[in-house]
């Protein structure tokens, strides 16, 4: 059974409040408006200095569960948003294995889920480490982004993008964060991600909430069973606006999904519903039995959610 083992968080110092980067990101004050008063959205978080290895490295070096421990980690998968993050030859995933003492392990990176591909990863790993029949062995997925092209900075429309990472330990013991069950459905016709056609940027506007509801209630009705049986939702970073109305939608009350890092992160990839989780498990938000999903959405269009139990 996959499961969790730890899930650690890194952000970075540097606050930038959104105000700050109209000019920047060719966003007009009333559309910067739009941004704080209906997306929830006030800063974000930069390391102006800092490289995408020096992101990941930050979030794994805070998994206490990895040391002591490295030799047992047999995959470490990068679940990237973009295809591209990093300039040719530079291969971020190898070089973090290398610095944490993990070179024997097999990495590589998904993307095809962008914004969702740290679920798929999570998934992927658990599918893995259950095929190998060594209940001790370890999974290690990263997920987090620079946002260091404009196509990287903004979600027109819905969000503003910073920069955070997540680590997270995935293992097969069923005395941890157990993942009951997955869900995720592509709409492929909206593949072409921000160069959609005006009728295709307004059909997707149409059925997102529907298609995030869909998968939200595959996941929890694969686990056999109903959405007033999660305790928590934690979702991506993406607009505070369609979270309340997927809220309404769905008849939950808004207070089960955890949106507190929207108006401090923004957006940050595939990164967001780890983030989340673990600020909420700092906060005491779970306790032991537990159901709680992670819900995101990736550009292209896949809605995914999964659930588990603390």
């Amino acid at each position: 059974m996959t499961s969790l083992e730890e899930v650690a968080a890194h952000l970075p110092s540097q606050r930038v409040p959104i105000d700050e980067l109209g000019e920047e990101l060719a966003i007009s004050e009333a559309q910067m408006r739009v941004y704080r008063r209906y997306h929830g959205l006030v800063e974000i978080r930069r390391e102006p200095d800092g490289t995408l290895i020096d992101l990941l490295l930050a979030a794994a070096g805070k998994l206490e569960g990895l040391r002591g421990r490295e030799e047992q980690v047999r995959y470490v998968i990068q679940a990237r948003t973009m295809p591209i993050a990093v300039p040719h030859p530079i291969n971020p995933v190898h070089e973090v294995c290398d610095t944490l003492g993990l070179g024997h392990a097999t990495a590589f990176a998904v993307t095809h889920h962008a914004c969702a591909s740290g679920l798929l990863a999570v998934d992927l790993a658990g599918k893995l480490l259950a095929s190998d029949g060594d209940r001790d062995a370890l999974a290690l997925v990263l997920t987090g982004e620079k946002t260091f092209t404009p196509a990287a900075q903004v979600v027109p429309g819905s969000s503003i993008n910073g920069e955070g990472a997540a680590a997270v330990l995935v293992g097969t013991r069923d005395d941890r964060d157990r993942m009951l069950s997955y869900a995720a459905r592509t709409h492929g016709r909206f593949y072409d991600c921000l160069s959609l056609t005006h009728e295709l940027s307004v059909e997707y506007q149409r059925i997102y909430t529907d298609a995030l509801a869909e998968v939200m209630l595959a996941a929890v009705g694969k686990a056999g069973l109903e959405l007033g049986d999660l305790a928590m939702i934690f979702p991506h970073n993406v607009s505070r606006l369609s979270w309340t109305r997927l809220a309404k939608h769905l008849g939950l009350p808004l207070e089960r999904f955890f949106l507190d890092n929207v108006p401090l992160t923004g957006h940050c990839f595939a990164a967001d519903p780890f983030l989340n989780y673990r600020a909420g498990l700092d906060l005491g938000l779970l306790r032991p039995g537990d159901r709680y999903l992670l819900a995101t959405v990736g550009l292209g269009s896949t809605f995914s959610a999964m659930l588990f139990e603390h």
